[in-house]
């Protein structure tokens, strides 16, 4: 688990600058603490950050094949590199460690870009072939790892964070409007766009290539979501799960150090650690989060319990209000773009508390979008209804429908289910701002910000192969929702502490089994998650596999009326707002004080809100600095 970071002159006649470098290197240092290393070649310049996990000795970076024409710096892990190993030493080839970085370089000698298909793990790799001057770089098929590059003055530049990049001093940060866009609709920046003009993120399953100053971008992956013509054996298909949910954890319990888990109590994280359980002579480490100050009650006795069946050593924290505000600028600052979820600094404080103890995590991201797990699933399937009902009379229920109070969700889904196009009404399933709401946010300066994400969803829409209402919204999900929310802020996060998180539930051959599946096994009448709670059955109690859905019941909408009112009323004044000239500061002040009222909840709005004007302050507003600064100011917290 590595940082990686790089620089390509365009021109072979310029040499690429390492003390450029050396800056993007130190910005990474977080996520590799252990050791760094560079190949420096002429026209390039690239080099990582070291976070060892497997083979701590010999397992340095960059490494070569035998004859010195390829090198790899390497970000993550590749959990079938025990048998990859063994097959290219059959075949003739020579490893001087017994990491998995080096199987890389040798299957890349052997298949050159194709290498790839035989990689089973999270990755984001780049291949220097010295004698044709070519750059090979890839991520992973779900896009666990992080890619981001930007084409500036003649060179490509690339980075495992943003950050990275940011320190070359051809970039300049700027904001991208259209990403602001979907941003506003969507809670988070869809690849390949970023909050960065300019700086673009490569897309899960996708390759780039340079050569002779060309620049190549090719999807060698994609998720099949095609309904099988057959119903299928439930029994077999419950045991073929548990077989692959068995093979992936063993392969992710490979490690030279000292692992835990995450555990929130929900069927996810606790089918991961009863699997790890099974195969451990020690008790598992677990670590959950609970909050402070709420009326609801969170998930802490729920992971108790669990902890409890299976004799882990068992570690939680309670996050309050003064620790969402103490945190909330080193999570921005570490996430590179605002995401605008509360969880943010419950997974930075969760993360930190494990690293205390261990240096690698499982955790349980995957399970909701393969086997359908959000309310949102269910409410999708009802869309064929939605062709029935005159666009003018949509508009008004949506417009009637925004006034009442309460019933956040409930409002959700009658906003989007009186949309009859499927790709606005699925980026408007789950939104911060549903597309009307937006139109009367933005500034009237913004004439050409689009109103909708719809055209990204339209993209992705295009590729998939599902003909059924809840393949399709599962397929999106997975290329977005995951890739661009979930797995960015649990990277960034866990890597902001020196602490790799690996995701059991998203093998590939994982997924592909789970996206062949019939509907019915995914979700059955209300009951979501239906195969994959089926196989837990075996293994947890059924109080932990039949309780209601939670997630993280993180107080925000009192913090926001509350301890974070001072915040809230300073980031989002009419002055500020007046002078970025993005969203219209009556309609932001109406929101803030419908929201303090207690009438209404517009927590995620106002949370997402002050994230933005936290970031253009952090990002965009302060001339450039170099890392070691923004280090020494926030990243320490």
């Amino acid at each position: 688990m590595c940082g990686i970071a790089g620089i390509l002159n365009y021109d072979d006649a310029l040499v690429a600058p390492p003390d450029i470098l050396e800056r993007m290197l130190e910005s990474l240092v977080h996520r590799g603490p252990d050791e760094d290393g560079r190949l420096i070649d002429g026209e390039l310049a690239m080099g990582m950050r070291r976070l060892s996990i497997i083979d701590l000795a010999d397992g340095q970076q960059p490494i070569f094949d035998e004859s010195g024409r390829y090198g790899v710096v390497f970000n993550g892990e590749i959990y079938n590199y025990r048998e990859l190993r063994g097959g290219l030493l059959r075949r003739g080839h020579q490893f001087r460690s017994r990491s998995d970085t080096e199987v890389i370089v040798h299957l890349y000698e052997e298949l050159g870009p194709a290498c790839v298909h035989e990689l089973r793990g999270m990755f984001a790799l780049a291949v220097w072939d010295r004698r044709e001057r070519e750059l090979f770089i890839a991520r992973d098929r779900l896009g666990i790892k992080p890619l981001y590059y930007a084409e500036c003055d003649g060179a490509l530049i690339f980075g495992s964070e943003i950050k990275a990049i940011l320190q070359h001093p051809a970039v300049s940060p700027n904001l991208d409007h259209r990403a602001l866009s979907a941003y506003l609709s969507l809670k988070y920046v869809p690849a390949p766009s970023t909050m960065f003009a300019g700086i673009h993120s490569l897309l899960p399953g996708h390759h780039l290539h340079v050569r002779g100053g060309r620049l190549q971008i090719r999807r060698y992956w994609d998720i099949s979501f095609k309904e099988p013509e057959a119903a299928g054996n439930e029994a077999d298909a419950t045991e073929e799960l548990l077989r692959l949910l068995r093979e992936s954890v063993s392969l992710r319990l490979r490690s030279d150090v000292p692992f835990g888990a995450f555990l929130s109590g929900g069927v996810d994280s606790s089918l991961i650690v009863a699997l790890m359980a099974e195969t451990q002579s020690e008790p598992v480490k677990t670590f959950s989060v609970g909050f402070g100050g709420g009326d609801e009650p969170d998930e802490l006795p729920y992971a108790q319990e669990v902890a409890s069946r299976f004799g882990c050593d068992h570690h939680t924290l309670q996050v309050t209000a003064q620790d969402f505000l103490d945190h909330a600028e080193t999570v921005l600052w570490h996430l590179d773009q605002p995401i605008a979820d509360q969880a943010t600094v419950a997974t930075h404080m969760v993360s930190k508390l494990a690293r205390q103890h261990v240096k690698m995590v499982l955790t349980g991201e995957g399970g909701d979008e393969l086997f359908a797990g959000y309310a949102r699933y269910e409410g999708e399937q009802l869309s064929r209804w939605s062709r029935y009902i005159p666009a003018l009379v949509g508009k008004w229920i949506r417009s009637g429908a925004r006034n009442l109070p309460g019933m956040r969700r409930g409002k959700i889904a009658i906003n989007a289910l009186t949309i009859k196009d499927e790709a606005t009404r699925l980026a408007n399933w789950f939104p911060m701002f549903s597309d009307d709401a937006k139109r009367a946010l933005l500034d009237a300066s913004q004439t050409t910000m689009p109103a909708s994400a719809a055209s990204v969803f339209a993209e992705h829409l295009g590729r998939c192969d599902a003909t059924t209402p809840l393949n399709r919204m599962l397929y999106t999900d997975s290329k977005m929702w995951l890739a661009d929310y979930l797995l960015l802020r649990g990277d960034k996060l866990t890597m902001a502490n020196s602490l790799e998180a690996r995701v059991p539930l998203l093998d590939h051959k994982l997924v592909e089994f789970a996206a062949g599946l019939p509907t019915q096994m995914k979700l059955r009448g209300r009951t979501r998650k239906y195969l994959l709670k089926r196989a837990a059955r075996t293994l947890l109690p059924k109080a932990i596999i039949d309780r209601k859905k939670q997630g993280f019941p993180i107080p925000i909408d009192k913090w926001l009326r509350n301890e974070a009112r001072d915040m809230v009323h300073d980031l989002l004044s009419s002055n500020n707002l007046k002078r970025r000239g993005l969203f219209d500061p009556k309609y932001v002040e109406r929101l803030i004080r419908d929201h303090e009222s207690g009438y209404f909840d517009y927590a995620t709005e106002i949370w997402g809100l002050v994230s933005i004007e936290m970031w253009l302050q952090k990002f965009i507003d302060t001339s450039p600095r170099t890392a070691s600064s923004l280090v020494a100011e926030v990243g320490h917290n």
